[in-house]
């Protein structure tokens, strides 16, 4: 295996990636220095405890796509071909084939996680074709063809994340429908994210904050669809911008409220006075 490793300047000179709090960054070198020759680690946590990381740091690289996790616990560097190429005489496999099966190289070097398989593809789109008929004293009796056609599953796992939430999110209204709009703004999230995991582990940081839980001054209460209102919200909570800790020392709620105003997800308008703290007053 070859010893030396590269990261490309048009990877960690990016603005989402020097967005990232130092600690990830610091993890994302440890990992890409640790990686077999096709960018496989297959002890990140372990890697993560040993530089004195936190679980958010692994989380939020998972959140911003540049590491790709599997089902075995193992995670692929996704920018690993444009970080390094090496030499045949010095290149080893990977002994994590099957994680490597599930990936496909972009036409930009980058990996990226292949589609499930559509087990339609492999018969004819029209199947069980019924008796075309027997003959008996001269007689021909035609049976009616019978047609089943298989359509393609929708891969995002809508109910899933749905049921996460209301597991998870006990103090805030449970998900009774999964409207059409909801559909929309839950595949907006899910093409960003890419993990159901990350979903779990966002709505869980939602029910431990006593901020997005109703312990503020106006007893406001992180709901689902502020929670996939935007591309924001959501990596909001997995940056840890609601833990208890920094609520404390801030104010959030003139943030949640501006974003209200710039985006409201209800089509409801907000008042233009003020009150004494400075926060625009809602209409009832």
């Amino acid at each position: 295996m070859a010893e030396r490793r590269m990261f490309a300047k048009t990877i960690i000179d990016s603005d989402a990636f020097l967005d990232l709090p130092s600690s990830t960054q610091n993890l994302y070198f440890h990992l890409g220095m640790r990686a077999d020759d096709d960018g496989f680690i297959n002890n990140p946590k372990k890697i993560q405890r040993s530089i004195g990381g936190g679980d958010d740091d692994l989380k939020l690289l998972i959140a911003k796509k540049f590491i790709i996790p599997f089902e075995s616990g193992v995670v692929v560097i996704k920018h690993w071909k444009i970080h390094n190429y090496i030499q045949n005489d010095r290149y080893k496999p990977t002994m994590y084939a099957d994680e490597k099966k599930q990936l496909t190289t972009k036409p930009n070097k980058s990996y990226k996680m292949v589609a499930s398989v559509d087990n339609s593809t492999m018969y004819p789109q029209c199947i069980q074709v019924g008796d075309t008929g027997k003959v008996r004293l001269g007689k021909v009796r035609l049976g009616k063809s019978k047609v089943r056609v298989i359509t393609k599953p929708d891969p995002i796992p809508y109910q899933e994340i749905v049921n996460l939430f209301n597991e998870i999110c006990t103090e805030a209204p449970k998900i009774i429908k999964v409207t059409d709009k909801r559909k929309k703004q839950i595949a907006l999230r899910y093409k960003e994210l890419e993990n159901l995991n990350v979903f779990e582990q966002a709505f869980r940081m939602v029910q431990e904050s006593k901020f997005l839980t109703g312990d503020n001054d106006r007893g406001w209460v992180a709901k689902f669809d502020w929670i996939m209102a935007n591309d924001t919200n959501i990596v909001k909570v997995l940056e840890g911008n609601y833990k208890n800790s920094k609520v404390k020392s801030s104010n959030p709620f003139k943030d949640i409220l501006k974003e209200m105003m710039e985006n409201d997800e209800t089509g409801n308008s907000l008042h233009n006075d003020n009150n004494q703290d400075g926060l625009p007053k809602l209409l009832p």
